[in-house]
């Protein structure tokens, strides 16, 4: 009997993909799994439900790159909102507190964004997936725990942002530009903002435009790339 060659194994590939709004990272490489067959997938690096943007997936045996991927450098851009605050900093939760804006002027906002430029010590948000005892802080938050009551705290990490662009025409709605490293939260960063300035701030927009050299503008919408991938398949 004829002994069969065994096939290769997948070289792999590296897909840049236009996450859209309200898509988990997991569901997008859940969705190209199953419509383009891949047996193994994953990507490098979440990005939050409510975000849009760029988000690097690898197959086969490029999945081994991850970890370099998601060590890069990421640029953001978006839109805070000063004057409210909900609890995941985010719209994901409604509203809890509101503040008056009427004394803040674009001069103090600057000066803000510019604290928190540089190498500085961050506290994550509660709605995060960095696990605390064995649990992830969402799950914490979900039922109703604060970040004051999370046995032994959340512990602050040190991150790099290299640059924290606003602009205050839209006051006050604030747009920004963010450039920072692996491991940033852009929710802790409009956080911290509204506390600079004694008063609140919540995240209306996050788009994630840049991975180390990969940018946004390469990407391929879920729908166009199963299609692509369709069409080289046959």
């Amino acid at each position: 009997m004829t002994q069969q060659t065994p096939p290769a194994p997948d070289p792999g590939q590296i897909i840049l993909i236009d996450k859209p709004l309200t898509w988990t990272s997991f569901d997008v490489a859940n969705k190209l799994k199953f419509a383009c067959k891949f047996k193994k997938i994953g990507h490098a690096g979440t990005l939050d439900p409510l975000a849009t943007g760029l988000i690097i997936l690898c197959t086969g045996k490029m999945t081994k790159q991850i970890d370099q991927y998601q060590a890069q450098e990421k640029e953001y851009t978006g839109t805070l909102v000063l004057g409210k605050t909900t609890p995941s900093v985010d719209l994901e939760t409604t509203f809890d507190a509101e503040f008056d804006t009427a004394g803040i002027t674009p001069e103090q906002i600057q000066e803000a964004a510019q604290k928190l430029t540089g190498d500085i010590l961050q506290v994550p948000p509660i709605y995060s997936a960095i696990r605390v005892n064995g649990e992830r802080l969402y799950e914490k938050a979900r039922r109703g725990e604060t970040a004051d009551q999370v046995e032994g705290g959340i512990k602050a990490r040190q991150v790099t942002v290299s640059v924290f662009e606003v602009n205050t025409e839209r006051f006050p709605e604030v747009d920004f530009r963010i450039v920072c490293s692996k491991g940033t939260y852009i929710r802790s960063l409009v956080r911290d903002l509204g506390l600079l300035l004694n008063n609140g701030a919540y995240m209306s927009k996050l788009r994630r435009t840049r991975i180390g050299d990969f940018r946004v503008e390469d990407a391929h919408t879920i729908e166009k790339f199963i299609e692509m991938h369709r069409e080289t398949s046959l």
